[in-house]
């Protein structure tokens, strides 16, 4: 299978488990995927992650995470940067999702981080996508 937009199939694989009420969802693994992985994570998304080796694939293992009343913690997850039309912003023009209550996910020289921590080292960069 020819993948034209790895990321966007992570982020689509993620959103129909989601709506599955799936507990964990696996994907073909890349450093990429894994550092998206790590920063929903670390902003309280996912339950947890994990790469893992499978008849010699890499595999990433998302680990979803729902409320007590069974609500998903992420209520959708847009890609904003295509291999087609890539969108790149400077450290001014950071803006927040959703008011503040969603992340914006980016790539910078610095590596992948969330819009907030891209202010704070004053980097910009390549915007792979909102989440909230």
């Amino acid at each position: 299978m020819n993948l034209t937009d790895p990321v966007a199939d992570f982020l689509t694989r993620i959103r129909n488990a989601m709506r599955s009420r799936h507990q964990k969802m696996d994907v073909p693994a890349s450093n990429l995927k894994i550092e998206i992985a790590r920063i929903l994570k670390e902003e309280g998304y996912v339950a947890n992650y994990k790469a893992l080796e499978e008849d010699g694939h890499r595999i990433l293992r998302v680990y979803l995470k729902y409320s007590a009343e069974g609500e998903s913690a992420i209520l959708d997850l847009k890609r904003i940067s295509k291999p087609g039309s890539r969108v790149y912003i400077g450290r001014d023009e950071i803006r927040r999702v959703q008011g503040g209550l969603g992340i914006s996910i980016l790539t910078t020289p610095k590596g992948v981080m969330t819009g907030r921590t891209a202010r704070k080292e004053n980097v910009g960069g390549e915007v792979l996508a909102h989440v909230w």
